[in-house]
């Protein structure tokens, strides 16, 4: 696998952008120079992610999330414990 993220990824397994290989490695997400947590989606060259709110759900069960544009810089985790 490659050193960088995908442009676009996806946590939900019914999108198309969903990889499961790239979500196993553990992706970070910087958001405008802050760490997040809540990312349910993002796009790279769009400049865009999906935040959940909460523990509020649709009517289908999905989170609810809201659409931020800004400065997106996703990054693979290092699980590595250091000596």
């Amino acid at each position: 696998m490659a050193d960088t993220p995908p442009d676009r990824l996806s946590v939900n397994p019914n999108s198309p952008h969903f990889d499961e290989a790239a979500l196993r490695r553990g992706v970070g997400i910087r958001f405008n120079g802050a760490e997040r947590t809540n990312v349910e989606e993002y796009c790279v060259s769009e400049g865009w992610v999906l935040l959940s709110m909460g523990k509020a759900l649709d009517r289908r069960g999905n989170p609810l999330t809201v659409k931020k544009t800004g400065t997106v810089e996703p990054y693979f985790r290092d699980d590595a414990p250091e000596a």
